[in-house]
């Protein structure tokens, strides 16, 4: 059911977005103790406040009308942030050149922990630091690298 709504408000939401200056960068709906619909987006500069009201609003809007969600949820929008996942080939494609961390599921070279330049990805595999290979199947996540 969840992945029904989320394949659903995706849909829902980047229709809502096209031709606008925003980006979708992911939806996630899920049961903590309500409902909720959490929604990421972003734009050249970042999102403020009056963004996510203004998106809020408009999202609320449709999802009523074409009765999406039956039962009772809460909707957030806000932005992805600094330490945001990489998921998508156009996270991937934006972030290309920076230092990422990985995460996989097991162990590559005795280690679960990768940091590195992004140098290239595809279907199949990210690629750090010019020529260490890792196939997307092995990674649990990928978030930016910060320095702090």
């Amino acid at each position: 059911m969840a992945g029904q709504i989320e394949t659903k408000a995706e849909k829902l939401v980047q229709d809502l977005l096209l031709n606008t200056e925003y980006e979708l960068v992911d939806i996630e709906y899920i049961k903590e103790k309500n409902w909720y619909l959490r929604i990421y987006i972003d734009k050249d500069g970042g999102i403020d406040l009056d963004d996510c009201q203004k998106l809020s609003h408009e999202i609320d809007d449709e999802i009523e009308k074409q009765n999406i969600i039956k039962d009772s949820y809460i909707l957030e929008i806000s932005s992805p942030g600094l330490d945001r996942q990489l998921k998508k080939d156009r996270d991937f494609e934006r972030e290309l050149g920076k230092d990422i961390d990985i995460v996989t599921y097991t162990r590559i070279d005795g280690k679960k922990k990768f940091t590195g330049k992004l140098t290239a990805f595809n279907a199949e595999s990210v690629t750090i630091d010019e020529d260490f290979i890792i196939l997307r199947s092995q990674i649990s996540s990928v978030r930016l690298h910060i320095d702090f």
